[in-house]
């Protein structure tokens, strides 16, 4: 239960203090008036919507580039542990060289520092434990070794643009300001069509603001969790530990 309230935080509680005080406000000033709240789904709903389905392309590309980086790395460990002439000594050192390597890879991912350089170098001790060995390597062996690091770190390059760069901030910062306005403009609407002097019409009019607008922040902050998919902070967030070499390590 406590995985499902992951989407409620501090711009919760700020959009459910907007909606219970603009109601108290309209009725005490007595401010209605009539619009047509189309506006409101132009301004709010088509991009929010957008940034949805682009933090959700960027998940399923994410899943696609983890899968080829897992792919290629446990190809290389099959090409050098049925290498005939490589030493057992030796590729005990290739499989810790591309275990090291993947799990630093996956744990760079899960946190927000994008200083690349430690995976830099433990991707290029791959390439240069190849060269130490290539005598020991059959050259057929060895191109298709290099083929699949490139595969690495194609894989490496596209995963670690999804963690760097995010949906426009603009896009989003339009979209949490006009959540924030949407009470203001939407009560005075509410209070209008329900009636200002009904029976009952003012708790109905603090449920249907409330609830409008948990709703759209709510799909706001869906989309903030799964735009970055990889800090384990959110209900859809992909389970790196599955796209390791060992896993279960």
């Amino acid at each position: 239960m406590i995985r499902y309230l992951s989407i409620i935080n501090h711009r919760t509680l700020i959009t459910l203090v907007l909606s219970f005080a603009l109601p108290f406000f309209a009725y005490k000033f007595r401010i209605v008036y009539n619009i047509d709240l189309t506006l409101i789904s132009i301004a709010i709903i088509f991009p929010l919507v957008f940034a949805i389905r682009g933090a959700f392309r960027r998940r399923e590309k994410a899943l696609e580039h983890l899968s080829l980086y897992r792919g290629a790395l446990r190809t290389i460990e099959y090409f050098f542990v049925n290498s005939a002439n490589l030493s057992d000594e030796a590729k005990e050192k290739s499989k810790k060289l591309l275990i090291d390597l993947g799990d630093s890879f996956l744990d760079h991912l899960s946190q927000s520092d994008t200083n690349t350089k430690d995976v830099d170098q433990k991707t290029e001790a791959i390439f240069a434990f190849v060269r130490e060995n290539e005598e020991s390597i059959q050259g057929g062996a060895r191109q298709k070794i290099f083929r699949f690091i490139r595969d690495v770190h194609i894989a490496q390059e596209n995963l670690l643009a999804i963690h760097t760069h995010r949906t426009p901030i603009s896009l989003k910062a339009y979209c949490l300001i006009f959540i924030y306005l949407f009470p203001i403009i939407y009560t005075p609407a509410v209070v209008n069509k329900i009636g200002l002097d009904e029976v009952g019409s003012e708790p109905l009019t603090y449920f249907i603001v409330m609830l409008s607008e948990f709703i759209l922040i709510s799909l706001y902050n869906i989309q903030d969790q799964m735009e970055y998919p990889f800090d384990k902070d959110g209900l859809d967030d992909i389970k790196l530990d599955e796209f390791k070499i060992k896993r279960g390590n």
